[in-house]
């Protein structure tokens, strides 16, 4: 039996939960979210008591106990999402680098002969807080906001992608909360071989 798949999931004020069939809809102050459950897992909503319950038919199956953990997570998620919403902070280092919002798209310009650019999907708010680096220490700095917590990291890992921190200087698009492992550069040995 899944630990996390068990484990109730509170419907907090304001939020509006439905199922019909194997369709769960999720509704709150943020917009609205639904997502098909799989056939092998079943969920249970009791309004008296304000939660979601995911059951699991067969626990002992293995793949319907990575199954129950899953739905039950993704679940969880859609009512967070509708309710308090997901961000992401994103920064860029490197001399140069910025990024701008143009019609829908976000373009980079990281080093590249061209600019980047991405077209930001429908649920997903950018606020770019610092537009452009100011040298090697100063980054600029963009949020990324949504209710479909699948969808906002898909998306920022989409952006990351464009240009990976590499490991000598740190120039590159990362997650504010990253750690980038630094590698030394050459040393040169002084003096006749």
């Amino acid at each position: 039996m899944s630990r996390i798949g068990k484990k109730p999931i509170g419907i907090p004020g304001g939020v509006k939960v439905e199922q019909k069939g194997r369709c769960v809809k999720v509704s709150g102050p943020l917009g609205e979210l639904q997502m098909d459950c799989h056939p092998r897992i079943k969920v249970k909503i009791d309004d008296a008591e304000g939660k979601i319950l995911v059951e699991n038919k067969r626990p002992q199956d293995r793949q319907n106990k990575q199954l129950h953990g899953t739905m039950r997570a993704l679940i969880a998620n859609m009512v967070t999402g509708v309710n308090k919403g997901f961000e992401k902070k994103m920064q860029i280092f490197g001399t140069g680098y910025n990024i701008k919002e143009q019609g829908g798209k976000l373009a980079f310009q990281v080093g590249f002969c061209h600019p980047v650019e991405l077209v930001i999907p429908k649920g997903i708010k950018v606020n770019i807080d610092v537009g452009a680096t100011r040298g090697n220490d100063v980054p600029a700095k963009f949020t990324l906001s949504g209710t479909d917590k699948c969808l906002l990291g898909q998306f920022a890992a989409d952006i990351r992608k464009i240009r990976p921190p590499e490991p000598y200087k740190g120039k590159g698009i990362r997650y504010a909360d990253e750690q980038i492992r630094r590698k030394a550069g050459k040393a040169f040995a002084s003096g006749a071989a």
